[in-house]
C-alpha cells in the first residue's frame, strides 16, 4: 500500500515519520516505548516498528531495550542532529512541544491547535504556516499563558499565537471566531473538548 506523502515536510515520507520524530526530537533526554509512539502517531505498531528500524540504521533515534520493552530516544550524537532537529519541530513539533509548555497551567479545560498548521496537519494543500495559532479554552491566568506561548516560540523557532476563550464561549459559539475555528481543521494536545476534530 503506498503511504501519503508527508503534507507539512515533503522532504519526509510520511506523517507518520514526522510526528514519531517530533516526539522523541522534542526532548532527547526522554525515551519512549513503542506503544507509547504508536499512540502518539495515530498508526499502527508494524508502521512504527519500520519508521523506528529506519531512523536507528540512520543513526538518528538509539533504542535500548528494558526487559521486554524497546524505549526509543533522539541521537544528539548524530552530526544531523541539529539540522533534522530544526525541520521537525518546525514541521511536525507544535503538537508536542505546545502540550509540554502548557502542561501543569492552571484553569486550562484544552488547548487546541488552528489555523493554517492544524490545516496542513490534515492534509489540506497550501503555503507552509508561517506561525502556530493556539487555542486555550478555560480560566487560566493570562501571563502564565504568554509565558508558555514565549517558551514555545522558542523552542519550535516559529511565532506562537495563544488566544483564550472560557468554557462557555466554546460552548455556546456566539463569536464568529469560535464559529470559525470549529468549522476548520483543527488539534486537540490537551484535554478534551467536544468536537470532532484529530488528536495528535
Amino acid at each position: 500500500m503506498k503511504v501519503p506523502a508527508s503534507s507539512l515536510a515533503p522532504i519526509l515520507r510520511s506523517d507518520t515519520q514526522g510526528r514519531i520524530l517530533a516526539r522523541l526530537f522534542a526532548d532527547p533526554d526522554v525515551g519512549y516505548n513503542l506503544t507509547e509512539l504508536v499512540a502518539w502517531a495515530g498508526s499502527s505498531m508494524p508502521t512504527v516498528l519500520r519508521e523506528i528500524d529506519r531512523a536507528e540504521a540512520a543513526g538518528v533515534v538509539t533504542t535500548t531495550r528494558v526487559g521486554p520493552t524497546r524505549v526509543v530516544r533522539a541521537n544528539p550524537t548524530n552530526p544531523l542532529y541539529r539540522p533534522l532537529r530544526e525541520i521537525i519541530l518546525a514541521t511536525y513539533g507544535p503538537p508536542a512541544i505546545v502540550a509540554d509548555e502548557f502542561a501543569g497551567i492552571d484553569g486550562i479545560d484544552a488547548v487546541v491547535l488552528f489555523g493554517s498548521w492544524a490545516a496542513r496537519y490534515a492534509g489540506e494543500p497550501g503555503r507552509a504556516p508561517n506561525d502556530i495559532d493556539v487555542l486555550v479554552i478555560g480560566n487560566p491566568n493570562r501571563d502564565e499563558i504568554d509565558d508558555a506561548s514565549e517558551r514555545a516560540e522558542g523552542r519550535l523557532g516559529l511565532p506562537v499565537q495563544a488566544t483564550v476563550r472560557t468554557r462557555a464561549q466554546w460552548d455556546a459559539e456566539r463569536e464568529s471566531f469560535v464559529r470559525e475555528v470549529k468549522s476548520r481543521p483543527l488539534l486537540i494536545v490537551l484535554g478534551e473538548v467536544p468536537t470532532a476534530a484529530a488528536t495528535p
